[in-house]
């Protein structure tokens, strides 16, 4: 499915109310998304499983809303990161904890491979917007420009967070 087919499905939504017609952009972009919070989560699936389901909802009831001024897997990314951040700021509300140890209640032990564990535990050094960013470029498949759109910043600052957490995930995992 194309993002001409993307806007296909959107319009029959929100122009003919078809509500049916947003099934195919959840199939289209359920794995993705899932795989997306999985990965911040550092592994949680139940977590990531409802961070999905909430950034779904969101993504429906806010559709009008789309523009189409960038593709509609940009505008879905950036309504999954905020789920995902107001998530945590809720969790670091709620718990007075910093966000290493939001990061630390939120990874739970799972039958990871060895590298995989590595990689969280790697992952779990980097600043948050460092973490986001190398998963929307290298995890998503993300241009460094869609990562920014989806993160609001600019390419600049981005390109700083990719470099900056790719330099401290070589250095962690020599």
């Amino acid at each position: 499915m194309s993002n001409a087919d993307d806007l296909k499905w959107i319009m029959q939504v929100t122009l003919l109310g078809n509500k049916d017609a947003f099934d195919p952009l959840v199939r289209k972009y359920q794995s993705p998304i899932r795989r997306f919070f999985l990965n911040l989560t550092m592994g949680d699936s139940s977590l990531s499983d409802d961070l999905a389901q909430e950034t779904f909802i969101k993504a429906y009831l806010q559709l009008k809303s789309f523009q189409g001024l960038s593709g509609f897997s940009t505008w879905l990314f950036r309504i999954a990161y905020n789920v995902f951040y107001d998530s945590v700021r809720t969790q670091k509300h709620q718990n007075e904890t910093s966000l290493d140890e939001v990061d630390r209640w939120h990874s739970v032990d799972n039958d990871f491979s060895a590298e995989k564990s590595d990689l969280y535990d790697a992952l779990r050094k980097l600043r948050q917007e460092e973490r986001t960013a190398i998963l929307l470029c290298y995890m998503e498949g993300m241009s460094h420009s869609q990562a920014a759109k989806v993160m609001k910043c600019p390419l600049g600052t981005l390109k700083s967070y990719v470099s900056a957490g790719k330099t401290k995930l070589a250095h962690h995992l020599q």
